[in-house]
């Protein structure tokens, strides 16, 4: 999926230290060494600089501090800069934190940002195309046992605050296209996971928890099923829609990856050589869907793209970077105390 001409274009990335844009960037860096990246990050909790810093001294690479609820700041950026494309991974996104600590930054980041970016897009008719990265959750959940996958053209229907602010923003992006030909694209992508995601999200806080020879704590019975996708096969899917995409469509990107938490769970607990004895069920949290399924058809039809990585190969893989890296865990512990998975 080469292509000379976007070699030489401006990517302006937001969110792009956080856990799957700090994966972008190096993963477009790597691939198109003409390429040049703006990196616009507030640097909240879940995003650092550690997460680039092998890159951070790259000439095509550059790093501005700001966030996209912040107008003024986005338009001076995007004036200075004149990005060719921008991609949206700028969010609040742990679920738990928009049920227990209230939804407000939810909103200023998933539905204000994107307002900003589509109202700054608009105005910037050097910007090719915008991509919006979204989630599978703005589509609720499916039942276990159910043959039904989400496609583009399902409902909304979000049972939490964070789905529901994404699904907001995903509907800006619509009539931003529908009413001024804004060139934008969404994406929504299974469940990530892969090195550098911030130890809140499962798979890092179970890896986190054996390393601290703690049990995993598992919501209600552990049945929760979610399509696991290995973060560079969604930076590739992500690429496909840069270089193919139609503005105004939405493509989902999954993997058939299907595994339920106590699935993962127990693949945790086998590779440290523990026993079931080291899970803890604990009571449900609110709104918790059973199960996202994503029908990814569409972008294999239309853009070429599918999946690369094993699922088990990239798990281990994934458990193998967390153990080697435990340097990068201590620094991000550091940064501010981790709110526990589960609240006690």
């Amino acid at each position: 999926m080469k292509n000379t001409n976007f070699n030489n274009q401006t990517i302006l990335v937001s969110g792009g230290s956080g856990f799957i844009g700090s994966h972008f960037i190096r993963y477009i860096l790597s691939k198109y060494p003409r390429i040049k990246i703006i990196n616009l990050d507030s640097l909240n909790y879940s995003g650092s600089k550690l997460n680039l810093r092998d890159i951070e001294k790259n000439k095509k690479y550059k790093f501005v501090e700001g966030d996209i609820s912040d107008f003024q700041n986005l338009r001076e950026v995007i004036n200075k800069h004149k990005p060719d494309y921008i991609v949206n991974f700028a969010a609040a996104t742990h679920v738990d934190k928009s049920i227990h600590n209230g939804s407000l930054g939810f909103i200023q980041a998933n539905i204000v940002g994107v307002h900003n970016l589509l109202e700054a897009v608009k105005n910037s008719p050097w910007v090719k195309k915008y991509v919006q990265i979204s989630t599978d959750e703005v589509y609720g959940a499916i039942d276990l046992g159910s043959k039904n996958k989400f496609k583009e053209t399902t409902s909304f229907a979000p049972n939490n605050p964070y789905s529901a602010t994404k699904a907001g923003g995903d509907l800006l992006c619509r009539s931003y296209w529908k009413t001024w030909g804004v060139p934008v694209i969404v994406t929504h992508s299974a469940n990530n996971f892969g090195p550098y995601q911030y130890p809140e999200k499962l798979i890092p806080f179970f890896i986190l928890r054996m390393l601290e020879n703690k049990k995993l704590p598992l919501y209600g019975d552990g049945k929760n099923m979610r399509d696991w996708i290995y973060v560079l096969d969604n930076c590739r899917g992500i690429e496909a829609c840069l270089l193919k995409g139609k503005p105004g469509e939405t493509y989902n990107i999954g993997a058939d990856n299907e595994r339920s938490n106590l699935e993962i769970a127990k693949m945790i607990l086998n590779y440290f050589g523990k026993d079931e004895a080291w899970i803890e069920f604990v009571a449900d949290r609110p709104g918790h869907d059973r199960r996202y399924s994503l029908d990814w058809a569409k972008i294999k039809r239309e853009l070429g793209w599918r999946p690369q990585y094993r699922f088990k190969d990239a798990f281990y893989k994934t458990i193998d970077w967390y153990v080697k890296n435990q340097d990068w865990m201590k620094a991000i512990k550091k940064k501010e105390a981790l709110n526990p998975h589960i609240k006690k």
